[in-house]
């Protein structure tokens, strides 16, 4: 295992320094869904949601989130984003809808933070918009899928 970066050499939380870092494109994949009954996943399709547009409003509350990631996480640096795209599909199979979060920056640190703090409120506001209908919902599965860019190069989660 790698040293933890966040902690001083005594042991105290530490926000890392990156200004010695290359200025490198960085991109983050994260994914999770929200399990739900076959009937509220075909309110929200139909779009007959009493709080309005299920997924276009877990859409928008992703980027945002995505976009105050530093003032959520206590050690993340503050980044300029150049892109934060959220796909909703849902999914009958599950049944529920499936999540994926993408955040891009050019820049000196990761933005695996973002795509997961946009992945988790867009979870988050799906089940707030429905949560009348249907209580048992579950938000599971997330996690990064892949990143790419920085020193660590490329990862991809295998199968």
């Amino acid at each position: 295992m790698s040293e933890l970066t966040h902690l001083s050499a005594s042991g105290e939380a530490s926000m890392v320094d990156v200004s010695g870092k290359d200025v490198t494109s960085r991109v983050a994949l994260a994914e999770g869904r929200v399990v739900m009954k076959p009937e509220t996943l075909a309110l929200i399709i139909a779009g007959d949601a009493k709080k309005g547009d299920v997924l276009g409003t877990a859409r928008i509350a992703g980027i945002m989130a995505a976009k105050r990631t530093h003032e959520l996480i206590p050690l993340c640096h503050p980044l300029m984003l150049s892109k934060v795209a959220i796909d909703l599909v849902p999914d009958e199979n599950l049944p529920g809808v499936r999540i994926t979060a993408m955040a891009k920056v050019a820049g000196q640190t990761g933005v695996e933070m973002e795509a997961l703090t946009a992945v988790s409120v867009a979870c988050l506001t799906i089940y707030d918009m429905v949560k009348a209908v249907d209580r048992f919902m579950t938000i599971e599965g997330i996690g990064m899928v892949e990143k790419s860019g920085g020193k660590s190069g490329n990862w991809k989660r295998e199968a």
